[in-house]
């Protein structure tokens, strides 16, 4: 084991010992309760099967019978969500052909950031993480179940299943994808027309053309942003069936993935040898093959807010320290666009997370002695699916990139250090996404533009106030603020003023996503400006320094000077779309490095 890994995961174990100690307590009294279904009156045993055919009646009659929940974030707005319309007749006929049940326990929202991204409703998305959580909650709280199946894909739903999940972690849980769609126009091609419409060089109607020839059928978008951020992390973490995570919708293969998924939810359920419930499966050192994945290949800034809140829901207690530890000894080894050209089905055909798995457990940069649904080692995720004479099988996955243009090997990788950093100084702590930025981009010091909303920032560009050096200050962007929004739309801008040759950064305390992109960008800035955070006290023409090289965000004005300047003062109003439901979130939020959520004890 890597020298770092190690101490990382032990200062993780030891700063957790209390918190995870007391999720472990409850998890065995609610597992020491018995089966849930035993434990219901006959009237309310008979209410959940009220509605199932004949067949499925006797055999939920039969108090050894198991009973699987299905929790779906279905709708068909979402293309990587389409296709869980059909995820339920699967799961219930494999039940049915290994004499259990399943049934569709509940639902959860999904929105999808695509359609809001600089949209108001974009203010609800991270928000919309907690109350996916507490729709999780809702549906297994029936206590009728002996495991779950989640079926959820995209940025916000797949860390929401997780925490509410967790409340239930004596179940075993199974995490069910839908995979990526087929590739569309290529990722250079899609950049280039953006970059043109941002200079008024291309129309709407070619901008729109560009779009739908990119996100075109049923499956998850292919760039390498959250949702598959999400995808690669459900198999570090041994949630998903080995090799899940990037076969395409709507295929025999995905079709077998998906209905050996209540198989195996059986047989780890509780009572046979193979018991693995969700709190073992989710413990430090799963966490940090999380992170350490996310760091390999260049995945979500998200995930440094996400990932916090999914180990705490779990009692594992972790920081942006952490993170910055582990990018030091992390390899990038992907190149996955933004970070590369090519998308992830490419990154797939290429090795994908069998070849990656294994370059991490054998450079000793991940735990294999860990609890997953495959099993115990994370080695099963060094395997990948395949049908032989139309029976689901397993092989050992490439132990040699198929492309290093897309995938390379832990002894000559794309850069020794991982694709996230962490800066601290003056203005805060924030992050960085450094696998898509050139060295030389990686270090700027420039006056400060300011910004209270994205907006301004594009209207100045359109009024040609922006072809020079500078550092754009966008704040009231924080989870307190307005909900903290991602500032996506930011990107072609910023990425065009840079091509020209000016020295370009962002500093905000909202979020970029994981379609973050060449422009350096300190994100996520704690304390945030609505919350006495100095970035409410910075003014056009100060001079910032971000250097991610030293870990540095500081601003060259007289610490006492920038203390009695008067503090600025958001501007949004917080209501229309929905907005002013989730008044009470915003007033309750904790900060970001504590995973800015509303669900945990002490969060504001």
């Amino acid at each position: 084991m890597n020298p770092v890994t190690a101490e990382v995961t032990a200062r993780i174990i030891d700063r957790s010992r209390e918190a995870r100690a007391d999720y472990l307590d409850r998890m065995e009294a609610a597992r020491s309760a018995g089966v849930g279904r035993a434990k219901l009156s006959c009237a309310n045993w008979a209410h959940a099967f009220a509605a199932s055919p004949e067949g499925d009646k006797q055999r939920m009659r039969n108090p050894t019978a198991p009973n699987v929940a299905i929790v779906t974030s279905y709708n068909d707005m979402l293309s990587a969500h389409q296709p869980f319309e059909r995820f339920p007749e699967l799961i219930k006929a494999a039940a049915e052909a290994a004499g259990a049940t399943a049934q569709v326990a509940g639902g959860v929202p999904a929105m999808c950031d695509g359609v809001t991204q600089g949209r108001p409703g974009m203010e609800l998305s991270l928000f919309s993480r907690d109350v996916i959580a507490m729709s999780t909650a809702v549906a297994l709280t029936h206590d009728a179940f002996d495991a779950a199946l989640l079926l959820g894909v995209c940025d916000k739903i797949v860390p929401g299943l997780v925490m509410g999940a967790l409340a239930f972690g004596h179940l075993p849980v199974i995490f069910v994808p839908a995979g990526p769609m087929t590739s569309g126009l290529p990722n250079a091609e899609k950049a280039r027309v953006r970059g043109l419409y941002a200079q008024g060089l291309a129309t709407r109607d070619e901008l729109l053309d560009s779009e739908m020839k990119s996100y075109h059928g049923p499956g998850t978008c292919t760039f390498y942003g959250t949702a598959n951020s999400n995808q690669m992390m459900m198999e570090m973490m041994g949630l998903h069936l080995p090799g899940a995570a990037f076969v395409h919708p709507n295929t025999p293969l995905r079709d077998a993935l998906t209905a050996a998924t209540p198989r195996r939810a059986i047989e780890i359920a509780d009572g046979g040898n193979a018991y693995a419930p969700m709190s073992a499966v989710v413990d430090a050192k799963s966490i940090v093959n999380a992170v350490v994945g996310l760091l390999a290949t260049g995945g979500s800034t998200n995930h440094t807010l996400h990932l916090v809140a999914m180990a705490r829901a779990a009692g594992v207690l972790i920081d942006w320290s952490d993170f910055d530890a582990l990018s030091k000894v992390t390899p990038l080894l992907a190149r996955v666009y933004p970070n590369g050209s090519e998308d992830v089905n490419a990154f797939h055909a290429a090795g994908g997370m069998a070849f990656v798995v294994r370059q991490l457990l054998d450079a000793g940069l991940a735990h294999d002695d860990v609890v997953t649904v495959a099993g115990l080692g994370l080695r099963h995720y060094q395997t990948e699916p395949f049908l032989q004479d139309g029976v689901l099988t397993w092989r050992e996955g490439t132990a040699t990139s198929l492309n290093t243009d897309i995938l390379r090997p832990a002894d000559n990788p794309f850069q020794r250090e991982g694709g996230i950093r962490l800066l601290a100084g003056g203005l805060g702590r924030a992050v960085i996404k450094t696998s898509a930025v050139k060295d030389e981009h990686l270090k700027i010091e420039a006056p400060a533009l300011v910004f209270d909303d994205q907006d301004e920032l594009l209207a100045a560009h359109k009024r040609g106030e922006l072809n020079r050096d500078f550092i754009a200050v966008v704040r009231f962007q924080g989870p307190q603020a307005n909900g903290m929004p991602e500032l996506h739309s930011l990107t072609p801008v910023l990425g065009v003023l840079q091509d020209k040759g000016f020295k370009v950064a962002l500093v905000t305390d909202g979020r970029m996503s994981g379609a973050s992109g060449k422009v350096p960008a300190a994100i996520h800035v704690t304390p945030e400006a609505a919350c006495g955070g100095l970035l409410a006290q910075v003014r056009d023409g100060d001079v910032i320094r971000l250097d991610a090289h030293a870990g540095v965000l500081e601003i060259k004005v007289d610490p006492s000077e920038l203390a009695a300047r008067p503090r600025a003062v958001a501007k949004g109003s917080g209501f229309g779309y929905g907005r002013e439901l989730f008044g009470w979130m915003r007033r309750s939020v904790g900060a970001a490095e504590a995973g800015a959520s509303v669900l945990f004890e002490g969060a504001a």
